[in-house]
This record gives C-alpha cells, structure tokens and sequence, in this order.
C-alpha cells in the first residue's frame, strides 16, 4: 500500500491540473466575445452609413436617360403628301351610253369632259395618289382611279350614271375646246378625239351658243388645232395644255 502512494497523490495532481485547464478554455471564448461585442458595435453604424450611398447612385442614372430617347422618334412619323401625276391624258367609251369621255391631268389639276352628241359636261377638280374627282354643271360628277395606263371610274350628267374605262392616249388624241364672244353671246366647243382599234378615229363634239345648242364641225384629222367655223365664226381649238389654267 505504501508504494501506491506517490502514484496516487500524483494522480490526483493530474486531475486537478485537467481541470483547472478546462476550466481555462471554456471561459476564454465568453470573454474573447465578451471584449469583441464593443467592436462589432462599433461597426455596425459603419456597414449601414456605407449601404445608402452605393445604391442610389448606380440605379437611377441607368433609368431614366435610355428609356426616353428611344420611345419619342417613333411615335409621331413625319406625315407625307400623296403623289401627283405630273402628266396624263386618257380618252374612251362610256358603257351603256356609246358617247366619249375624256380625263387630262397636269400637276394635281384636272379636267374631263363627256359627250355623246347630244348631251356633254366639262367636269373640273384634281388629283392626288392616282385618285380624280372631279365636279361638273349642277350635280354632275366623275370620279376615276388613275393608273396601269388607263382611268377606270363613274360619271352621272342628268339622272344618268355609267361606268367608263379609258386608256392613255396621246395627240391628236384626246380633248379639244374652243371658246369666243359671238354676236353678244359665249359660244363653247368641246370635242374628243379617240383611236379605233383598227385605226383611225372616233370624233364627237358639241356646240352651244349662249343656251342654244349649235352645229359643229369635225377637227382636222391632222392638225387639230386648225382654225374651224362655228355658229359662223371661226375659232381656234387648243389643245388640254391651252386651256386647263382657265378653267379651274
């Protein structure tokens, strides 16, 4: 028994020293975070203070420059004005009615002008994207689409309506009218000149001396343009270019 002893006693010291190392350990990291606890404190207002500044600035400058520049340019295009046909001449038969019509165009102005030898109209109006309208005595109208090489379209003159298609023509084709003072009255000539299919020409033309409807002659076959005789008094037909400023 006495040789257990020393190894008891040192026993013992060993236990107690092992204690009072854990002993040790556990209470250093409560006071390691008992003395870091200030400094985190510390640093929290920091890491708030740093957060506001950062974000403000990167979010609203990307906003709002890119969005309004490339929404405005498309909303409201330029608007842009309807061609005009700067020349046209067209001459044809009306359907139904076995009379002529014919349409000239010059820069926007038209005038036309129907005839079956015994009742006609001069219509006068304008055209724009290959559309005419134009208006004539009372309530007389005609109205075309332009275009392909010919005018296709509708006129009414006195209760009567029909549909015409008429192709492009060039002189001596086309329309002729003669105007003068006679004896106190306004004498008017009108005439339309067409190609036959199987050539030459269709003419019809008509006349009026103040109301009264008068003779008249055929155009030269070819020059047109040639002085005729009408209700006894020579006149000078002129040609669509003669005569389409003074009617409109």
């Amino acid at each position: 028994m006495s040789r257990l002893g020393p190894f008891i006693t040192l026993a013992a010291g060993a236990v107690l020293a092992a204690g009072l190392g854990v002993a040790s350990v556990t209470a250093t990291p409560a006071d390691t975070a008992a003395a870091g606890s200030p400094t985190e404190a510390a640093a929290a207002p920091s890491a708030s203070l740093s957060v506001s500044p950062s974000v403000s600035p990167s979010v609203s400058p990307s906003v709002s420059p890119s969005v309004s520049p490339s929404v405005s340019p498309s909303v409201s295009p330029a608007p842009t004005e309807a061609a005009k046909i700067p020349k046209a001449d067209y001459g044809g038969y009306v359907k139904g009615n076995g009379g002529l019509i014919a349409i000239s165009v010059r820069d926007g102005k038209a005038v036309g002008y129907f005839c079956d030898g015994r009742s006609e109209a001069w219509f006068k109006g304008g055209e724009a994207g290959g559309k005419a309208v134009l208006k004539g005595p009372g309530t007389a109208r005609l109205t075309a689409t332009l275009g392909g090489g010919r005018a296709r379209g509708s006129l009414s003159v006195d209760g009567g309506r029909w549909s015409f298609t008429a192709p492009a023509v060039v002189r001596p084709s086309g329309l002729y009218r003669a105007t003068a003072q006679v004896r106190g009255a306004k004498l008017r000539a009108g005439w339309i000149r067409v190609p036959r299919p199987g050539g030459g020409y269709d003419q019809v033309g008509a006349a009026f001396l103040g109301q009264d409807q008068v003779e008249i002659p055929g155009l030269d076959a070819g020059r047109p343009t040639t002085p005729v005789t009408v209700a006894g008094a020579t006149v000078l037909p002129k040609d669509v270019d003669g005569f389409i400023e003074e009617m409109q």
